[in-house]
């Protein structure tokens, strides 16, 4: 009886888990920096964003420029700086409206069914059978050419991924045991939908999130790359990159390198973050 007990006191917290992922761990530590990054921009940045230099165009990295000036002798440090706020932003915000749409229309489809529900499911299966990025450039040219656009463009694509996912939880928790119990004494089914379903699909909606918001900037990124999200001269990171194609070849590296490389960094670390946290919140896999 006394070995069961220790069993119990001895599980490892989430903390204690979530720590143990060391590749999560990495993926945390480069998101709370390029948030430092944001967060510093608003106050700091070694020059303006935007302040034109034609004199040093195209200078490389060194002490003056740490990460060098693009073609209008721009200092890339304090757009990348920039760039890490707005890119976070527009993700964040994307991820927000997809999560707050796709959640309570999943959770009502899967609880409620009947026809309603049926008829969500299936305007969410046709939004899926587009590809994403497709279907984000339609409705971004379809509402305009800006960051906003952008970024609700983002959101809406999203919301399938989220409503399917509660959806298909919602389904697997409803036809447990407790929920039936439930039932049986006469709870009213509003409050076991919010209070015990909903609490019970927490950890899948939280590995979504995370990877949704790697997603959202990559996409967010691709738009303004392809002139139908961010525009000019904002310092978005996916526009540094269309502005800087032409200099490839000519041996400017740094202003398309720095860009990209944030891009990466940022995307995989929130993929990392994400399967780390599954691992974490699911202790049977550990």
């Amino acid at each position: 009886m006394s070995e069961q007990k220790n069993i119990g006191i001895d599980r490892p917290s989430f903390l204690q888990r979530l720590v143990k992922q060391k590749m999560a761990l990495v993926g945390g530590i480069v998101i709370l920096l390029w948030l430092l990054v944001g967060l510093v921009s608003f106050f700091y940045t070694p020059y303006g964003p935007n302040e034109v230099n034609m004199a040093e165009k195209l200078m490389a990295p060194g002490a003056g420029h740490l990460m060098g000036t693009d073609n209008f002798g721009r200092d890339i440090l304090s757009r990348m700086m920039c760039g890490a706020r707005i890119s976070l932003l527009l993700g964040f915000v994307a991820v927000c409206i997809s999560l707050c749409i796709g959640i309570p229309l999943g959770a009502f489809s899967g609880y409620y069914e009947g026809k309603a529900g049926n008829l969500i499911m299936r305007v969410m299966d046709s939004l899926q059978a587009f590809p994403m990025l497709v279907l984000v450039m339609s409705i971004s040219v379809a509402l305009g050419r800006n960051s906003f656009s952008a970024m609700l463009a983002v959101g809406i694509a999203g919301i399938p991924n989220f409503a399917r996912l509660m959806y298909a939880q919602t389904l697997s928790v409803k036809q447990s045991a407790f929920i039936e119990g439930e039932h049986a004494i006469g709870l009213p089914r509003r409050d076991i939908l919010v209070r015990h379903i909903l609490p019970n699909c927490i950890t899948p909606i939280l590995v979504r999130l995370s990877l949704s918001l790697g997603s959202a900037i990559l996409t967010v990124s691709s738009l303004s790359f392809l002139g139908i999200g961010v525009q000019p001269p904002t310092p978005e990171w996916g526009y540094m990159i269309s502005d800087a194609r032409g200099y490839i070849l000519t041996g400017e590296w740094w202003m398309i390198f720095f860009p990209g490389l944030a891009i990466a960094s940022l995307v995989l670390s929130f993929n990392l973050f994400g399967d780390g946290l599954r691992d974490a919140l699911d202790y049977r896999t550990q």
